[in-house]
């Protein structure tokens, strides 16, 4: 079985874009925005995926990616349930770690978020200047969550 291990966390400015080396968009909707079972599809640059996740344990989940046609996948998007959601994902290297730095497009814009993938939740990983408070827990920042209460029609206070 696939599983997950991903802590999530807000971007505090800019520091982060000196360490970035990469960047790939990406367009996801999803199929299901059950928590129990979301169901995505993205297409990420000039590849495709199908993604199904179980129900999340603390930082943990259940996870099994598909690569699929990318012509397939831009059909799926079209039977998303709710709008689409556009991000540029920047990959930087700390302390022999891969963050993924997603800037969000469109009705998310402004919100900027970094991953970061473990062995363990319990796992010591370095962490970066630039980065801001956990959002791990919180459900807002869920991208299925953000495909239909996007970032921009939030309260200026509760962010």
């Amino acid at each position: 079985m696939g599983i997950e291990i991903e802590r999530k966390f807000l971007v505090a400015g800019d520091g982060w874009r000196q360490q970035a080396a990469s960047q790939t968009r990406f367009s996801q909707g999803y199929l299901s925005r059950d928590p129990a079972r979301t169901v995505r599809v993205r297409v990420a640059g000039e590849r495709a995926f199908l993604t199904i996740k179980g129900a999340t344990t603390g930082a943990t989940r259940a996870e099994f990616e598909y690569e699929v046609p990318v012509a397939d996948a831009q059909q799926l998007l079209a039977l998303a349930d709710g709008p689409v959601v556009e991000k540029i994902r920047h990959l930087c290297a700390i302390g022999g770690m891969t963050w993924e730095v997603d800037e969000f497009l469109g009705a998310n814009a402004g919100l900027v978020l970094a991953e970061i993938e473990l062995q363990s939740e319990a796992q010591a990983f370095t962490r970066p200047g630039w980065l801001g408070a956990e959002v791990t827990g919180d459900a807002r920042y869920v991208n299925a969550n953000l495909a239909v209460q996007p970032f921009g029609s939030w309260p200026a206070a509760p962010r």
